[in-house]
Order: C-alpha cells, then sequence, then structure tokens
C-alpha cells in the first residue's frame, strides 16, 4: 500500500495536536504496529513543535509522510533557522553520548528524541527546514491491507491494553 499525505498548518501551539491526530490514524490505518505509531507520533510532535518555534517568517508550516510497503517517512518543513548541521554531527558521533538536559529545562530534548525513536533523522538546511523522519516498516506491523477501513480504538481503550 502506497500513501501520500500533506498538510499546511498555521504555526501556532493547537496545530501540534492537530498534526498528531491525523498522523497518528493515516500510521495505524496503514497498519503500523502501537508502538511504531507511538514512536513516529513523539518524533513528528518534537519536529512540529520545532517548526511552531523556529519557523518563520512565514506563518504556517508543512506535514508530509509517505508510507509504502518497506518505509514510513514523515517531514516537517518550515521557512526559517536550520539547526547547526556540523554541531548536531559532533554531538551525535561522538565517543560520549550527548549530555541530557537539566531536569528543570522545557527544551533541549527533541532532537535526541527523534533520533532515538527513528531509524533515520535528517536535517535540510534553508531556506526552506525539513526534518525527515524515515522507520523501516517490521515485522510487527500488520498487512497493509488487514488495517483498511478500520477505526482507531480511544485513547482511554489503549491505556487498558497495555496494563
Amino acid at each position: 500500500m502506497d500513501v501520500a499525505f500533506s498538510i499546511s498548518l498555521p504555526r501556532r501551539a493547537y496545530t501540534v495536536a492537530v498534526a498528531r491526530d491525523m498522523l497518528g490514524t493515516l500510521l495505524h490505518r496503514a497498519g503500523l504496529c502501537r508502538d511504531c505509531v507511538d514512536d513516529f507520533l513523539l518524533a513528528a510532535s518534537e519536529a512540529c513543535a520545532n517548526a511552531v518555534e523556529h519557523g518563520g517568517p512565514v506563518s504556517d508550516y508543512r506535514v508530509d509522510a509517505e508510507i509504502d510497503e518497506h518505509w514510513c517517512e514523515v517531514r516537517i518543513s518550515h521557512t526559517g533557522r536550520a539547526p547547526d548541521t556540523e554541531a548536531l554531527a559532533a554531538r551525535f558521533t561522538s565517543e560520549r553520548p550527548p549530555p541530557l538536559p537539566g531536569l528543570d529545562s522545557e527544551s533541549g530534548r527533541g532532537i535526541l528524541l527523534m533520533r532515538r525513536l527513528m531509524d533515520e533523522v535528517s536535517f535540510e538546511g534553508e531556506p526552506r527546514v525539513t526534518v525527515l523522519l524515515r522507520k523501516r516498516r517490521t515485522s510487527c506491523d500488520e498487512d497493509p491491507g488487514s488495517a483498511a477501513g478500520r477505526v482507531p480504538a480511544p485513547a482511554d481503550a489503549l491505556l487498558l491494553d497495555r496494563v
């Protein structure tokens, strides 16, 4: 099953939840397992929050997703400041793991989370900054045809399944 999805959202904090809801439904219906969907939602939320905070001067950002039988890919893009790729490379390829932000810090964990949860994370630079999140479809994912037309379970039902 090949799926393509694209949406443009205003750079407002509430739209991070909108992007999560839409991506969650799309990924679930495409047959990804709950753990893979959760990984994508957390990583994409971090990227969307960065787009809301750092995007500009344009007032919107884009979320694009492509799913095929081997890969799931989500791209979050905005105009604005790109992360320093040299600093990122040095931070994530050094012998020692990067230091974590303090417990009371409100930021600084997003890229660490994205890199931990995804198989591939990359950043494309200015003028349109794009965060690429990729994850391989694995054996834990359902047959894509079996999920067609199914509606995701309510969030409280998912919590009961994990107890």
